[in-house]
């Protein structure tokens, strides 16, 4: 824990916008380096300039090889593209549309030529997919249907060094690996054989082109709320908001909503600076719009309590840089993202939305709190548990069979009040507004219906912790069985279940989980780092917590071993 974590950002922890951008100019990457080379993770391509690892050849390459992949895919569509505020978005949005205009693609760029989130990208794409879909195949037609799809330019909560480039397929939500795996191997291909064989156009000629339209996002977005949340409960009740965007993407929707729908709304911060020099530290002393980290969120915390000891607002939340992200902040303080998670899904399946699919499941991963197996198995619910990455949930909320995706670190989005699909990616403004019509409907806030679970339920301990692997370690560990499991408890407890496979979709987990009565632990490799993260949870105390964690370790090294 860096000693300045939640204090405010000092200018020497502020970034140089000039260098930044101008690295992405003037520095090319090396195509045999593999820190260089393009890497898709479970949210597209990441990484900063100045580290030759996000660079204008790069986004030249994937968009080449989107282009490429789109039309073996039959995607003959509009392409609906977006972009957070950090200082690279702008720069390689630019380059994307320089390449997607000679290509003849049609672009969809936002008519205020401003910032748009991840879940208005998603929804665009949606709707505009929803007439072309095969009947009984949601996100699949034939080649001529006219499909959209999507790209994001954002690296969500991280620095403001960082830059970050998605693809949605016409599915709207993230791309998954075949799709991913395709597009980095081509676009590392093109950056081998030199990015000057890609055609260009200039961005003057890009804006100007017939094929390259303006769409409106943000009302259609903001006009669409009211399809999926009780906004007239929340404007009758008087609810008190404060919504801090993070200084993302979201701060122009706030305020839209705010005026669109009549509600006590206040955009704590409206102020948006690729710096981010009004952040708090996150924990390890970095700048990050992480809306789940009570350092990154201490500032927002702070202004819930004031002068005179009195809250200003009855529910304040935060989002990151592409609002894909949700950080729920009540007179208890910020709240743990698995337990909103808990409590949002017990609201809505709990008699909020009686015309969903009397079937339709809870959608969780599989590192997510197993306070959320409590819940649904206390409203007699099918869970479904899948691996890390949000794009596991997308087949299930296109067809209505899944009612609700979450993950462990504040990201979920759910139906619409008639059960039909919302979004198909993660959706950080309307998990902030489903807080604030909670306390509308039930005279109740978030933390006080948590509360009122762990009385139900039990108090759970919940953390992460990360363990040094080599290289090797992590692919073992990536590649482990079942059977190469030969203990019989963890930490005091008979082992129940141990898992390489996710129980929900039979998906690979690329790493280990193993549960208890009282407790279980996940391990995966990190992609970008030499280290698994453990993910672990027990509902008997913070010190079995801790022994579950050392358990887990011995555990994993011993199945590596």
């Amino acid at each position: 824990m860096d000693a300045r974590a939640g204090t405010p950002a000092q200018p020497s922890d502020l970034i140089d916008v000039d260098q930044v951008v101008g690295a992405y100019y003037d520095l090319s990457p090396d195509p045999d380096d593999p820190g260089q080379q393009v890497v898709f993770g479970t949210s597209g391509h990441r990484g900063s300039s100045l580290d030759h690892a996000f660079n204008e050849a790069h986004i030249v390459a994937i968009t080449a090889a989107i282009v490429e992949y789109r039309r073996g895919q039959g995607t003959d569509g509009p392409l609906f593209i977006g972009r957070d505020t950090h200082a690279l978005s702008r720069p390689a949005w630019q380059t994307a549309l320089e390449v997607l205009a000679a290509a003849d693609v049609d672009v969809m760029v936002d008519a205020r030529d401003s910032w748009t989130p991840t879940p208005a990208v998603s929804q665009s794409i949606l709707l505009h997919n929803q007439t072309r879909f095969a009947e009984g195949t949601p996100g699949l037609a034939a080649p001529g249907a006219g499909l959209a799809d999507g790209i994001v330019v954002t690296p969500s909560h991280n620095p403001p060094r960082d830059g970050g480039f998605k693809y949605n397929p016409p599915h709207g939500g993230p791309a998954g690996s075949d799709a991913t795996g395709w597009i980095a191997d081509r676009a590392n291909e093109i950056l081998r054989t030199g990015v000057g064989q890609v055609k260009r156009v200039s961005l003057q000629d890009a804006l100007a082109a017939d094929r390259t339209h303006r769409h409106d996002y943000l009302s259609s977005y903001v006009d669409d709320l009211a399809g999926v949340l009780d906004l007239d409960a929340i404007r009758a009740s008087g609810v008190r908001i404060g919504a801090d965007p993070l200084g993302g993407a979201s701060v122009e929707y706030w305020g839209e909503i705010a005026e669109r729908y009549d509600l006590d709304l206040t955009v704590v911060n409206p102020q948006v600076d690729p710096r981010w020099s009004f952040m708090t530290l996150d924990w390890d002393g970095k700048i990050r719009m992480d809306c789940s980290s009570p350092y990154a969120m201490a500032s927002l915390v702070e202004k819930m309590t004031g002068p005179d000891g009195g809250a200003p607002f009855d529910i304040a939340t935060g989002n990151d840089a592409d609002s894909d992200r949700h950080g729920i902040v009540t007179a208890d303080g910020l709240m743990n993202p698995n337990h909103f998670l808990a409590v949002a899904i017990e609201y809505l399946f709990g008699g909020a939305r009686p015309s969903w699919p009397t079937g339709a499941a809870i959608g969780k991963t599989l590192v997510s709190s197993a306070l959320i197996d409590r819940v649904a198995a206390g409203l007699d619910r099918r869970l479904v548990e899948v691996p890390v990455g949000f794009k596991w949930f997308v087949p299930g909320l296109l067809s209505g069979e899944v009612g609700f995706g979450g993950e462990e670190s504040a990201g979920a989005s759910f139906l619409r009040k008639d059960g039909r699909v919302w979004s198909t990616d993660k959706d950080g403004i309307l998990l902030a507004l489903l807080a604030s019509e909670i306390l509308a409907t039930t005279g109740r806030s978030p933390s006080e219906h948590h509360a009122a679970q762990v009385e139900r339920h039990g108090q759970s301990w919940y953390a992460r912790v990360d363990a040094a692997a080599t290289r090797e370690q992590k692919a073992r560990l990536a590649a482990l069985s079942p059977s190469d499991v030969t203990s019989t408890t963890l930490a005091g407890q008979d082992i129940t279940a141990t898992l390489t496979e996710a129980p929900g979709n039979g998906a690979k987990i690329g790493g280990l989980k193993v549960t208890t009565a009282d407790a279980w632990f996940a391990a995966r490799p990190s992609g970008t780092e030499d280290v698994y993260k453990i993910y672990a949870e027990s509902f008997v105390s913070a010190d079995h917590l801790a022994e579950v964690q050392d358990a887990a370790k011995a555990l994993v090294g011993e199945a590596l071993a």
